[in-house]
């Protein structure tokens, strides 16, 4: 434990202990407006109350502040001292506030025992000079073998088959999402009829378009799916 930042420490928090006494009341006072918090409120004001409040939080950090420095302190001490100051440290203090007082005390708390653990752990690299000095030669192709020409197949001469193409959808009707046979029809009579149809022609129509498409869409008509290609009425 570095005695200088021990000092250092204890002063900071002795100044920070002026300044509190200096900003806010006595503890007792302060204690008493909020247990009288209704009167206090309607007399002085919920300022006050805020003040007090705000007051003995600081107090209560500030101490428990000064706790946790004094048992990080103690865990130097030899034997059961010690041992104990750490194991009330553990329930005073989280980790992180453990390891910034162990910093600003000068303590290597948890330090030296991971990096002692983890130094141990580490597999031994050899040294250069523990290395084979006799010289290998590489087992390297020939250069016979390298020339060598590939055996690759035979480019094959078979000729492509004539599949089948796909569906014609030059004629047809490629369904897309929010498509119905409704808005199809109308839409196809519009092409042919130069104007818009009547309900009856469209209504018409869409009984045609499902009869001719009746395999695609199957017994649902107000099924279609994004991707179907619909045949027109008449057509092969």
């Amino acid at each position: 434990m570095s005695v200088l930042r021990l000092a250092v420490t204890t002063v900071v928090m002795a100044a920070i202990a002026v300044v509190l006494a200096a900003l806010t009341p006595s503890i007792p006072d302060m204690a008493g407006t909020l247990a009288t918090a209704q009167r206090t409120a309607d007399t002085a004001g919920p300022d006050v109350l805020v003040i007090s409040a705000s007051g003995l939080l600081a107090w209560a950090v500030w101490c428990w502040g000064a706790v946790g420095l004094a048992l990080t302190a103690a865990t130097a001490l030899p034997g059961v001292l010690g041992g104990g100051a750490r194991l009330l440290l553990h329930v005073v203090l989280p980790a992180g506030a453990r390891r910034s007082a162990a910093l600003a005390l000068g303590l290597g708390l948890g330090v030296v025992g991971p990096l002692l653990g983890t130094a141990a752990g580490l597999p031994l690299i050899p040294s250069a000079s523990a290395a084979p000095t006799g010289s290998t030669v590489p087992d390297w192709p020939s250069a016979e073998a390298a020339s060598a020409t590939p055996d690759w197949p035979a480019r094959s001469t078979t000729a492509v088959p004539d599949w089948p193409s796909g569906p014609d959808v030059t004629s047809g009707h490629v369904v897309v999402r929010g498509d119905c046979l409704w808005h199809i029809a109308a839409s196809r009579l519009l092409d042919e009829l130069g104007r818009p149809a009547s309900n009856g022609e469209v209504a018409t129509a869409v009984q045609a378009w499902w009869a001719a498409n009746a395999d695609v869409i199957g017994p649902d008509p107000d099924l279609l799916l994004p991707g179907q290609v619909l045949r027109p009425p008449g057509s092969p």
